[in-house]
């Protein structure tokens, strides 16, 4: 991988772990989920219209119809995937969330890979799969024969279905980028555009103001949310363009150690050095299983 695509994974991994951070600070209050993600939708159509509307006066006369149900799908399975997040970020650690996320996606294919398709991953993958384990043993305390507390528990659960819903949104995400050419930048911003209207159902159930609530209350995190979360995701999908899935996948889950080491101390969560060793052990595992 040349230093170039090195460094765009580098800084995609900081943002991404950047803006966990602030949609973890932001759920530990009492603002409303459905509202606090049809302002994230919306700040990036905002922040990101000049880039994304540049782009679509350009590619989208060549969509097809595969290329909307992609973009469809995408948003769809990315609104699961956020919301899941943030149900996370309210019952339990940043630090406990965020690497089961990370790590359990790889691990789950891994899995498939094994029971239904018969795969033989090798040395490589076994041990990948062990130093996952490994790391959420550590990061759930159940290493050092602590009981399991719910606040953790509900990090595991819920971490663990943010995993699935990642691999299942980097399936979709591949086949439109690498199959159907689609720019990265304008799917992207699209694929946020579409959740707007599969929330302002769920939105318009809400009391009146409670949209104005959570600005008031989560505006940072909003913004912070808008720019970086799409920065982040394009920051990968070029890099995936001049390097292999093979190098970009690993260097992007320095993120996990970020966010522990970041997260765990702006947040003031507990068990920071087992946990952050929990993240290397995660991060390590699916680094060998992209060898394998």
């Amino acid at each position: 991988m040349s230093g170039q695509a090195l460094a765009l994974v580098l800084a995609a991994a900081l943002l991404h772990a950047l803006w966990n951070i602030a949609a973890k600070k932001a759920r530990s209050g009492a603002s409303d989920q459905i509202a606090f993600q049809v302002l994230c939708a919306g700040a990036v159509l905002l922040l990101w219209a000049p880039l994304g509307l540049w782009r679509a006066w350009i590619e989208l006369p060549a969509w097809g119809p595969q290329a909307w149900l992609a973009t469809l799908a995408s948003a769809g399975v990315h609104l699961g995937y956020f919301s899941a997040l943030l149900i996370g970020y309210q019952k339990a650690d940043l630090t406990v969330v965020y690497p089961v996320a990370r790590g359990s996606g790889p691990m789950l294919s891994f899995v498939a890979a094994v029971l239904l398709l018969g795969e033989r991953p090798g040395l490589w993958g076994w041990g990948g799969m062990a130093a996952i384990v490994l790391g959420v043993l550590l990061l759930s305390g159940l290493l050092r024969r602590r009981r399991l507390s719910p606040a953790v528990h509900a990090g595991l659960r819920w971490g663990a279905l943010t995993g699935a819903l990642i691999a299942s949104y980097t399936v979709i995400d591949a086949w439109a980028i690498k199959v159907l050419l689609l720019g990265p930048l304008l799917f992207d911003y699209l694929c946020n555009a579409l959740r707007l209207p599969l929330l302002l159902p769920f939105l318009a159930r809400r009391p009146t103001g409670t949209l104005a609530a959570t600005w008031r209350s989560d505006w940072k995190a909003v913004l912070i949310i808008g720019a970086c979360s799409p920065l982040a995701y394009i920051l990968v999908l070029w890099a995936l363009q001049s390097a292999p899935l093979s190098a970009v996948a690993p260097a992007r889950e320095c993120s996990m150690l970020f966010a522990a080491l970041i997260g765990g101390h702006l947040l003031q969560e507990g068990d920071r050095v087992a946990r952050a060793l929990g993240a290397l052990c995660i991060a390590s595992g699916v680094a060998l299983l992209a060898l394998a």
